[in-house]
């Protein structure tokens, strides 16, 4: 029998892509925007503007997907909000059956009250520690700087400030088009002096040349999304792939790809599930991972990003599993809490379900 959602929800999962201010819940939305005065919201009403954001994300155009989020960022300009919505991640991922995530977002977006970086920081630190108290979740924290503005080495500093009281890696987001990674090399190049950790979205609404940039000049760990890998492997009536030689050093040097199907698919990154990248990818062995992305926008879980691939593929609990290890072996943790995790938490918890009666 084909693992059921509620079965699922149940397995230990690993979320490596996730967004803070995609995820938050509708309700809090509405109650942050009139504690804080915020009026831009197109409905007070929780549940029209739940199906508001997943309508007006579901465009097929990243740029469109991205502007729901003046609306989150807009209710996130406090250090109250700050640590409730991160304090909510926390707890909404826990009851998804997340034992492991790590949760991205822009510090220098929540500044315009007068917040500086260190105190929007602190403030999500802190919230992530509220949330996962008496909680199986362990969340990580990444840094993103956006890749159309001018403070990624400042971001890329403040990431290195907290990496050792819950800040793990740094990252860039944004629109990708006409905004190359190489614009911030200089804070990949001091990243990589300080031996920090870094993913970078690449290939997701922009081709090849994104993801060669991402890896060969900036020296991403992970590709955020990566999907437009699929570019450089053909496929021939039989089935057989042959990979270019990008796609050939991504699947030797086993770099990780941040996949997040739903989120593709209103992205116009793919057609559908069945149709998504993830499927020939997984079968060749690339390191695949799967993720939510934007909870909010998508409408989505881990659980329910598995879920739609079980249909659409047929996989079953080692399926499940391989993807959950992959994704917990690509964590940007030191390697003796990946294994015991992995170890302790991941494949007995799968073993379990797989052997259930």
């Amino acid at each position: 029998m084909s693992p059921t959602l509620d079965e699922i929800r149940r397995a230990p999962k690993v979320l490596l892509h996730d967004h803070l201010d995609g995820g938050l819940r509708a309700e809090t939305i509405v109650e942050l925007a009139r504690e804080h005065g915020y009026q831009g919201l197109p409905t007070t009403d929780a549940g029209n503007l739940r199906q508001w954001f997943e309508e007006a994300s579901d465009s097929g155009s990243l740029e469109r997907y991205l502007e729901t989020f003046e609306h989150t960022v807009g209710v996130m300009q406090t250090r109250d909000a700050l640590v409730r919505v991160a304090a909510e991640c926390a707890e909404d991922l826990a009851a998804d059956g997340v034992v492991y995530a790590e949760v991205r977002f822009a510090p220098e977006q929540h500044t315009t009250t007068g917040l500086t970086l260190d105190a929007v920081v602190e403030a999500v630190l802190e919230g992530f520690k509220l949330g996962s108290q008496g909680r199986d979740v362990k969340v990580g924290t990444l840094l993103t700087a956006m890749r159309h503005q001018a403070r990624s080495k400042e971001i890329a500093e403040l990431a290195v400030r907290y990496r050792d009281v819950g800040v793990v890696g740094f990252d860039i987001a944004g629109a990708e088009a006409g905004y190359p990674p190489t614009r911030h090399l200089d804070a990949f190049e001091y990243l990589q002096r300080e031996n920090a950790h870094f993913t970078i979205h690449a290939g997701e609404a922009f081709g090849l040349p994104s993801i060669w940039q991402a890896i060969q000049w900036c020296g991403a760990d992970r590709l955020g999304h990566g999907v437009r890998i699929i570019d450089d492997i053909s496929t021939s009536g039989d089935g057989t792939a042959k990979l270019g030689r990008l796609a050939a050093y991504v699947r030797d040097k086993r770099i990780p790809l941040e996949m997040c199907p739903t989120s593709n698919l209103q992205t116009g990154a793919a057609p559908s599930i069945a149709e998504h990248p993830i499927g020939l990818l997984r079968r060749l062995n690339f390191r695949v991972t799967v993720n939510t992305d934007n909870r909010l926008m998508s409408s989505t879980s881990v659980s329910l990003e598995f879920a739609k691939l079980v249909e659409a593929f047929g996989y079953d609990w080692d399926d499940l599993q391989w993807f959950t290890v992959n994704a917990m072996k690509s964590a940007f943790i030191p390697f003796d809490e990946r294994l015991a995790l992995i170890n302790g938490v991941i494949k007995p918890g799968f073993a379990r379900l797989k052997w259930q009666p």
